[in-house]
């Protein structure tokens, strides 16, 4: 359930700093943040079929087709549902004609005057994440990793990589997990891409699967690796791939503390202040993005892969999306606590990825069963941020 005092609280924040009378979410993510609820009826479509809005009350706008059925299914009782005839007008048309003015969007809005209406930072709204956030991502991560490891500890070497894929939709699905994200990777294409999007190639020796799963509008990733007959090096490069994650992991804790450079970076999150609306600790930091990446092209040095980052990026920062941003170079994105971050290493043929809350001193692991067998990393030294050691998901030797 959505803690919508919490979610009020930011809100009121930042249309009062930007001088806003509303704020709409049409887009997914955005809506699901804000009631908990699905508006997809066309995946395809570039924005659902009902907008969820704020403006000192909860609304929401549909047509008449969806109304009654959100609200029976999607809708906390606190949302006042509006809906407009399916013929008579568009969404955006809808929205523009009942919303008090200016206001922000997060779907393309023509029918709004270019002076009535702003995008809205919806990634840096949506963090950090809230404690009832928190709750429904454990339960998320459990039901993730419970689901890929059941289908993983059944492979088989002739397994074709499509049929794993089936499987995994289907297990995630039974747990009423959506998978918007599904790679499986033989030994042959696992050595040669990084994104194995499946094909009816065999496993082979061993194969890479990697799985994001949404459930309510949170996202949690994970990799698992499971070797036949593995080859000599891939026990060597899936622990390299594992302390540059463990480095990335140590080093974000850091940056949300404060205690990587970041003479340049923000100290907000994005709405306008010092502190977001939220009813947990949350700070905007003084460490960025660019600042854990640092850490982790480091890491590839020093374990004998340098360059290894510019064949894949390395994940970042999960929440309402799979990832709200991704790490780069000199990035200014602020790493904010508590959050979810999925950090995803490779090294050719190898790769070590989980979802982790970061708050204050604790890293708890989400997508974790306790019964996929696992081996302790230790990150690599850098300035500034600590040595730690992880708890890290090993392959699994059949």
């Amino acid at each position: 359930m959505v803690d919508l005092s919490a979610r009020a609280d930011r809100l009121d924040e930042y249309l009062d700093a930007r001088g806003l009378e509303a704020a709409w979410f049409a887009e997914p993510n955005g809506f699901a943040w804000l009631t908990g609820g699905d508006n997809v009826i066309d995946a395809d479509a570039s924005h659902g079929i009902a907008a969820a809005g704020y403006d000192g009350e909860f609304r929401v706008i549909t047509d008449n087709i969806e109304s009654q059925r959100l609200a029976d299914e999607q809708l906390p009782d606190e949302f006042a549902i509006e809906s407009f005839p399916w013929y008579a007008d568009s969404l955006a048309g809808a929205v523009a004609d009942r919303s008090p003015l200016p206001a922000a969007v997060d779907f393309d809005a023509p029918e709004f005057d270019a002076s009535d209406f702003e995008p809205i930072e919806s990634s840096r709204l949506r963090q950090p994440l809230t404690d009832g956030d928190v709750e429904r991502y454990r339960e998320l991560g459990r039901e993730a990793a419970a689901a890929l490891e059941t289908v993983c500890r059944n492979l088989e070497p002739e397994d074709p990589e499509y049929e794993v894929a089936a499987g995994i939709d289907i297990s995630l699905s039974s747990r009423d997990v959506n998978t918007p994200v599904v790679l499986v990777g033989g030994s042959e294409r696992a050595r040669s891409y990084r994104h194995f999007t499946p094909t009816d190639a065999t496993l082979g020796e061993y194969a890479l699967v990697s799985v994001t799963a949404e459930r309510g509008g949170l996202y949690a990733s994970l990799t698992r690796t499971v070797a036949f007959d593995a080859p000599d090096w891939l026990e060597d490069r899936h622990r390299a791939a594992a302390r540059v994650e463990a480095t990335a992991l140590a080093a974000t804790r850091a940056a949300a503390a404060g205690e990587l450079d970041a003479d340049d970076g923000p100290e907000t999150n994005g709405l306008g202040t010092d502190g977001p609306g939220t009813d947990g600790p949350g700070t905007g930091g003084a460490g960025t993005a660019g600042d854990v990446f640092e850490a982790i092209r480091e890491a590839y040095d020093a374990v004998g892969f340098d360059g290894e980052w510019k064949r894949h990026h390395q994940g970042g920062a999960a929440g309402y999306a799979g990832r709200e941003w991704i790490a780069r170079p000199d990035s200014d994105e602020p790493v904010v606590e508590p959050m979810a971050y999925a950090w995803n290493p490779t090294v050719v043929g190898a790769k070590s990825e989980d979802t982790y809350l970061v708050d204050g001193d604790r890293h708890e692991l989400l997508t974790k069963t306790g019964q996929w067998p696992t081996h302790e990393v230790e990150s690599v030294p850098v300035d500034g941020v600590p040595t730690e050691t992880f708890e890290r998901h090993a392959p699994v030797i059949r």
